[in-house]
């Protein structure tokens, strides 16, 4: 099974920048090409949150314009940067996501590695929390079924980072999540956002770990005087190739065009230099 992860997609209304001058829309556009452009093709997309910036109901409109080409399922959770009631609304006719005005967490069954979408997001806060109703809701479902591989995704990823300024809005209830993943071995890897860099930590177990963004990276500052920007670095996605053999292998897919592939030796069998 193939799964891809996008993540951090920040779609700003028709024609708007983000932070006056990141083209989300033309650089997502790039990442779903180059997605649907990939072989084998993807057999699930998870969009771990951050789906538009402002939560606004054009944003979610030209979201799915831009991902009209993926013809795989696409599994949506919410982050910090979007509100519950116009997520829902925009992708209506996505038959897992929960009625109601609650938590967007989802249990997906129809695939070899089970998928299990988790809702951090406080509204009107930049910061994740897993509350006692939400891990209560997550424990059911890892009991139900501890022989499955499972993935959880969600946005907020529940390890430090060194990351100051995006340490600083994490995930509260981080600890008690990772005690009850802990308990459940079954969990092959949690998958995260937010970070908008390729980070991975051993954790509670298993693997935990966040995507690039398709648009915006934040910078790399490992001191304790970060003081929060973000670099135009290549963009990119995760590839995440689950086999019984091994597991889950993760890659990290850089959206452009760049020179290759070249063959490392010629048709007589001579390395070249």
């Amino acid at each position: 099974m193939l799964i891809a992860q996008l993540t951090d997609l920040h779609i700003k209304p028709p024609g708007k920048l983000a932070y006056g001058r990141v083209d989300t829309a033309a650089l997502l556009r790039a990442a779903v090409a180059d997605l649907v452009a990939q072989r084998p093709a993807a057999d699930v997309v998870l969009l771990t949150g951050d789906l538009t910036d402002g939560g606004r109901p054009d944003e979610y409109a030209l979201l799915r314009e831009l991902l009209a080409p993926i013809r795989c399922p696409i599994y949506v959770i919410p982050g910090n940067h979007d509100v519950r009631a116009a997520l829902r609304a925009g992708f209506a006719d996505h038959a897992y996501l929960p009625p109601g005005d609650g938590f967007i967490q989802y249990v997906v069954d129809d695939h070899p590695v089970r998928l299990i979408g988790l809702d951090t997001i406080t509204p009107g806060e930049a910061g994740g929390m897993l509350c006692a109703a939400r891990l209560a809701w997550l424990e059911t479902r890892l009991d139900a079924a501890p022989d499955r591989p499972t993935v959880v995704f969600l946005h907020h990823p529940p390890f430090r980072t060194g990351i100051a300024h995006m340490d600083a809005i994490g995930l509260a209830g981080a600890a008690e999540f990772g005690a009850l993943i802990r308990r459940h071995p079954q969990v092959e890897r949690v998958l995260a956002g937010h970070l908008h860099r390729p980070i991975q930590a051993r954790w509670a177990g298993t693997l935990a770990s966040t995507a690039p963004s398709p648009a915006h990276q934040v910078t790399l500052d490992l001191g304790p005087a970060d003081t929060g920007t973000f670099a135009m670095e290549p963009p990119g996605y995760q590839l995440h190739l689950f086999t019984p053999e091994a597991g889950i292998v993760s890659h990290t897919v850089t959206v452009g065009s760049f020179p290759g592939p070249y063959k490392f030796h010629d048709p007589g069998g001579v390395l070249l230099d």
